[in-house]
């Protein structure tokens, strides 16, 4: 998902953009109603026996400390006011932490600061739309609660002529730390050993500054997990289309310390009971990606 050797101007025009686009995607929210996740997040009650299996580090001060990185709607992004951290991801964590009597407190930090912060314990949950891969199973526990795959998007009408399966010369934006920095890198890696031109591939902290970068022309495509890039579509009203199939769908997992063993399964099982009550499914709909639902959330899988 995350700048490379751009310009300083150019940085400050794509922030401005960000914000922009921003902006606009909050007003478009406050328009369009529950598809867009205004309607009232589904309230759920506790389980006392789901509880009662909290490891007790966890619920002693009652609030589950969570790292996200808030600029990757319509997962997790700040709100209008700056500062409270919105999303589908959002509206389900805060579900899961209520059905276990506890409070979610969000703390936003860089994509690929998440998972050393969850390891060293600054995050007792990594809760950023996070695909599940051997790599990231390696360091951390991970809990299955979505689906998504990935997909690209490029300005209105492909005037560079983007093919997702020959991007050869092209520039290219894709957010850091994320399982699409690896898919463009080995495009690219083929585009030489075929003799072809290296891809430019430009990393951004934010998915909102790649975004914006193609959106400005910076950049000629992006890609990203395909709700994030739908909704990027819709929110830069008509200057983004997507562009070919999503492919290779893979699961979203909460991240938790290897040792956590006991507090994965407890989230597995609350997610289990959201889902039998109808919480879970009001959650993503509320959000318009009911689509990437499960039905069985799993432990490392």
């Amino acid at each position: 998902m995350r700048i490379g050797n751009a310009r300083r101007a150019v940085l400050a025009s794509a922030g401005a953009l960000a914000l922009a686009l921003s902006m606009a995607a909050c007003g478009e929210q406050e328009n369009e109603g529950g598809a867009s996740g205004t309607s009232p997040a589904p309230s759920t009650s506790v389980d006392q026996a789901l509880a009662d299996r909290v490891p007790e580090a966890i619920k002693a001060d009652g609030v589950i400390k969570v790292g996200t990185d808030s600029t990757y709607p319509p997962a997790e992004y700040l709100d209008t006011d700056g500062s409270t951290v919105i999303g589908f991801d959002v509206d389900l964590f805060n579900a899961v932490a209520a059905k276990l009597g506890l409070k979610a407190e969000y703390v936003s930090a860089p994509f690929d600061a998440l998972l050393p912060g969850v390891t060293s314990g600054q995050y007792e949950v990594g809760v950023s739309s996070f695909t599940i891969n051997p790599e990231r199973l390696q360091t951390v526990t991970m809990v299955s609660y979505f689906e998504a795959g990935t997909q690209w998007a490029t300005k209105t009408g492909n005037p560079a002529g983007i093919n997702p399966d020959d991007a050869c010369g092209k520039k290219i934006a894709v957010q850091t730390g994320t399982v699409q920095l690896d898919d463009i890198t080995a495009r690219s890696e083929k585009c030489v050993t075929d003799g072809k031109p290296a891809i430019t591939i430009d990393q951004y902290q934010a998915q909102s500054d790649a975004t914006a970068a193609v959106v400005s022309g910076k950049n000629d495509a992006m890609l990203a997990d395909s709700p994030v890039g739908a909704y990027a579509v819709k929110q830069t009203n008509g200057q983004l289309e997507l562009l070919g199939d999503i492919y290779e769908s893979a699961p979203y997992g909460y991240a938790v310390t290897k040792d956590q063993q006991a507090f994965a399964e407890v989230l597995r099982d609350a997610l289990k009971a959201l889902i039998a009550d109808g919480s879970y499914e009001a959650a993503l709909a509320n959000w318009g990606v009911e689509a990437g639902g499960i039905d069985n959330p799993e432990v490392n899988a």
